[in-house]
């Protein structure tokens, strides 16, 4: 319904801030991520969510619209309310948020206070297919192999074969087995090469 508020900043605590717009201050809440990326401005502009419960309407703000998206695929996992997606938010960087999520990583998600391994793991299992389809993580999970590649494949050089020739060999192996250890990746490539 309201998507950005833009005007003059009012109020500012790490948890939430007050805009002006055109004499009407819009109280909204923030994570501290949004805190630590806000201008030293009078002005600011916050791409926004409104949360309507029975009891309350609530704003919530972020400077990134990508910190706003995430905030909302987490209010869709049953048992994360809006004040443990702003938790979440505040705990880790948005980005490290999408990482844990699109590698599994149960314990970095547990990690933030007031979220208990069910919770984690619920999260993982409904949002992990979601994050790599959205931010395309080829790129998280490359990261991982591209180290066991690198590593392999100097150590293969050492052991004397050609570079390129080992690439081929390596890449194929990864392919097949994207959990392929150092060690695997190389006992796998002596055997090809």
């Amino acid at each position: 319904m309201i998507a950005h508020i833009q005007g003059k900043l009012v109020e500012k605590t790490p948890t939430e801030v007050v805009i002006d717009c055109n004499g009407v201050g819009y109280h909204i809440n923030i994570s501290l991520h949004t805190f630590s990326l806000l201008p030293n401005t009078d002005f600011i502009k916050l791409f926004t969510y409104l949360q309507i419960k029975e009891d309350a309407h609530s704003l919530f703000g972020f400077v990134e619209k990508s910190e706003r998206e995430l905030f909302k695929l987490l209010l869709s996992v049953s048992g994360i309310g809006a004040s443990i997606a702003r938790t979440m938010l505040s705990s880790l960087e948005p980005k490290q948020i999408i990482h844990a999520i699109g590698s599994a990583d149960v314990g970095t998600i547990q990690s933030i206070k007031g979220i208990g391994n069910k919770t984690a793991q619920r999260v993982i299992l409904d949002l992990k297919e979601k994050v790599l389809k959205i931010y395309d993580l080829d790129e998280i999970s490359g990261a991982q192999h591209n180290i066991n590649r690198e590593e392999s494949l100097s150590a293969l050089e050492v052991l004397g074969y050609v570079r390129k020739n080992a690439e081929k060999v390596v890449d194929k192996i990864i392919k097949e087995n994207a959990e392929a250890t150092v060690e695997t990746i190389i006992k796998q490539a002596l055997k090809n090469l």
